[in-house]
């Protein structure tokens, strides 16, 4: 079993709100890990705390962040001064959550298959990737095979993102992103996608309607 890590950012919580935390994140690992399909409740709970473990350090890695910030803001209350230490971390931050990512990812490939690791990782950014990736598929009816790998390895990249970020918009917000990328890269392949997308919602639409007729 994993055991929870300590911090002293968690330490300034009462017991209550500890304890209220821990419920949460386990609950939240708990449902992620039931689509896995592990019949052994050994397995079944280690996973579990991993998963909820892995809420837990980013949230201490980003709690610690907001108090090295307010640090350096209290002790350089000049703008033009604050901004290499705000650098520094900020890169402190991003190297600790690169480097959890990577430990995080290794106890899960140690623990399950290739197919419910990635389940996790959808499980953990809402199924967003699947999601957006039939859209794709489904808008456009003529993408290549080429271009349907391209959408799939940016939308791959932005979920491993999006997995680190601390709030639901946040994760949302990265995979904005890529979609922007996506989008721009089939528009300078000949794509009109407003009008592919306005096209789509008819096929649903129609769709919907057929369905109802019956």
């Amino acid at each position: 079993m994993i055991v929870m890590l300590a911090s002293s950012v968690h330490a300034q919580n009462t017991p209550e709100q500890e304890a209220a935390y821990k419920k949460t994140i386990t609950e939240r690992a708990t449902k992620i890990v039931n689509t896995l399909g592990i019949n052994d409740s050994g397995k079944f709970n280690d996973v579990v705390a991993v998963v909820a473990n892995q809420y837990f350090a980013l949230n201490t890695i980003q709690e610690e962040t907001k108090t090295e910030i307010a640090a350096v803001k209290n002790t350089h209350t000049e703008k033009a001064n604050q901004e290499a230490p705000l650098k520094a971390v900020e890169d402190k931050k991003s190297l600790k959550v690169k480097q959890q990512h990577a430990s995080f990812i290794a106890q899960l490939n140690n623990k399950l298959t290739t197919e419910q690791v990635e389940k996790v990782k959808d499980g953990m950014t809402y199924s967003v990737l699947p999601k957006t990736y039939a859209a794709y598929q489904e808008m456009l009816l003529e993408l290549t095979t080429e271009q349907k790998e391209k959408i799939y390895n940016w939308l791959v990249e932005a979920r491993e993102l999006a997995m680190d970020a601390e709030t639901s918009d946040k994760k949302h917000a990265v995979f904005g992103k890529y979609k922007g990328k996506i989008n721009n890269y089939l528009s300078a392949a000949g794509y009109e996608m407003k009008k592919e997308g306005e096209e789509w919602q008819k096929r649903i639409k129609a769709k919907e309607q057929n369905k109802n007729a019956k």
